[in-house]
């Protein structure tokens, strides 16, 4: 199928703009759907922890415990959404419209697969993985409760993310807002209903979830009928193996930050388990706090990978570098706000989703001191969002492991067994300073790089996140 002269045109004009409008300008118009589509993402999970907080400690502990399973999910979504995404922009910056729109139903088939797989996988042993994620015998009943239902959702939530992602990477973000947005309303407005009104507990939250993010991918399936966007078909999904080796050329990235970021959530949720359900619940809710502020860095990045892809392939490095700065700067200024913030209201911000004496006790030391050096993850995150999009493979996987993985897994195993308690709450701290000072010479290092090379290909604008 051949490119459109208005399709030509318009590939022209956003060319044009990521290239040379103002920064500030660029930036902005790319990251405020991305970010909004963050934080909506984030309040799927923000949201059942508010309203199961209101039930007991150990429901709170139960969804804590289940969010790293959503991790896992949301890191294989983002494997196939990215992977496939990445080569749709490049082919359609290329004008070989057909080879994207195979890819897109191919990318979208291969994650309804994997993600029944993973549906039928944790359904069969739902016990023993309940069990391995950290539930103590107390919060087990619990966590299978919102775990089995939760599962129901894995191919819509999967589907949702991948169709997401492609339309992003198609330049067309704001039609995939639309879907997240609708599924959160549908989960905000379910969850009080189910669990309070319908006396489900949990079980209500996790329904609500499922309910939400099915709704919200269907309508991101009729976005995907508007002008200009590429359109699914059971026609067009290949079996060829270029398309398999495409998704995992460019979806590795999201499974290097993400999946690490699921194995250390089980982790934190079995060695905090030594110290009670109290402190199971006490750092889920703070980690959902961190989470749900850093989606909005996370947006800020993404915004910023159109301008960087394609000033880099321009050899237009100092518009880079002019943009990494920017997004860092105000990315730094949001953090350093929310931390000022939080390190005051501590106690309102941990009882806000759990009013227990003992979870705030602990909640509120673990939410300071991770929110004293929180400020620092925005120069993380951009340079790993620039490393990603200038092909520097290796540090960009090492800056995507770092803060949740490469450093956090081995504190969250050390750190306790010699401050007990105290280095269950500071871990996430110290892995963070740790990931900001390697992270100093990774830029340094890579902004000499960028400043001499030449006669490198276009780069797309559209990379793994």
């Amino acid at each position: 199928m051949k490119t459109n002269s208005n399709e030509l045109n318009n590939m022209n004009e956003k060319y044009q703009f990521l290239t040379h409008a103002p920064v500030h300008r660029v930036i902005g118009a790319m990251a405020l759907p991305t970010i909004i589509s963050m934080l909506l993402t984030s309040v799927y999970n923000l949201v059942d922890t508010f309203f199961v907080g209101q039930i007991d400690t150990q429901s709170t502990a139960a969804v804590g415990i289940v969010f790293s399973v959503m991790f896992f999910i949301q890191a294989f979504s983002f494997f196939f959404g990215n992977g496939s995404g990445n080569y749709i922009s490049r082919q359609l910056g290329a004008q070989k419209t057909e080879d994207a729109e195979t890819m897109a139903s191919t990318g979208l088939f291969y994650t309804f697969v994997f993600s029944v797989v993973i549906m039928l996988a944790g359904l069969l042993f739902l016990e023993p993985i309940s069990i391995l994620l950290g539930s103590t015998p107390t919060i087990l009943p619990y966590t299978c409760q919102y775990l089995g239902i939760s599962l129901l959702g894995t191919p819509f939530i999967m589907g949702t993310f991948c169709i997401n992602n492609q339309m992003r990477f198609q330049g067309f973000a704001k039609y995939s807002v639309y879907g997240v947005v609708s599924g959160s309303i549908i989960n905000c407005l379910l969850d009080p209903l189910f669990i309070f009104g319908f006396s489900m507990g949990v079980r209500g939250a996790a329904l609500a979830s499922v309910i939400g993010q099915f709704c919200g991918f269907v309508i991101l399936l009729m976005m995907s009928r508007k002008e200009g966007v590429i359109h699914y078909s059971h026609r067009k999904i290949s079996f060829e193996v270029r398309f398999v080796k495409e998704i995992i050329a460019g979806g590795t990235p999201s499974i290097s930050r993400q999946g690490l970021a699921s194995i250390s959530s089980i982790a934190l949720n079995s060695v905090a388990g030594n110290y009670g359900d109290a402190a199971i619940a006490a750092m889920s809710v703070v980690s959902r706090i961190g989470m749900f502020i850093f989606s909005v860095i996370i947006g800020l990045g993404q915004g910023f990978q159109p301008m960087c892809g394609f000033c880099y392939g321009a050899k237009l490095y100092d518009r880079v570098k002019e943009g990494f700065w920017f997004s860092t700067k105000i990315g730094t200024a949001f953090l350093l706000f929310w931390s000022v913030v939080l390190i005051i209201f501590s106690e309102e911000a941990v009882a806000l989703f759990r009013n227990d004496p003992d979870v705030i006790a602990i909640g509120i030391p673990a939410l300071r001191y991770q929110m004293i050096v929180f400020p620092a993850c925005s120069f993380m995150m951009m340079a790993n969002m620039m490393m990603q999009t200038c092909r520097k493979t290796i540090r960009a996987n090492i800056l995507a492991a770092s803060r949740q993985g490469l450093f956090f897994i081995p504190l969250i195993i050390i750190l306790p067994h010699y401050f007990g308690l105290f280095g269950v709450e500071i871990c996430q701290a110290v892995s963070d300073l740790i990931s900001f000072l390697v992270t100093i010479p990774i830029v340094w290092t890579a902004f000499r790089e960028i400043s001499t090379e030449s006669g490198h290909p276009c780069i797309s604008s559209a990379v793994a996140v």
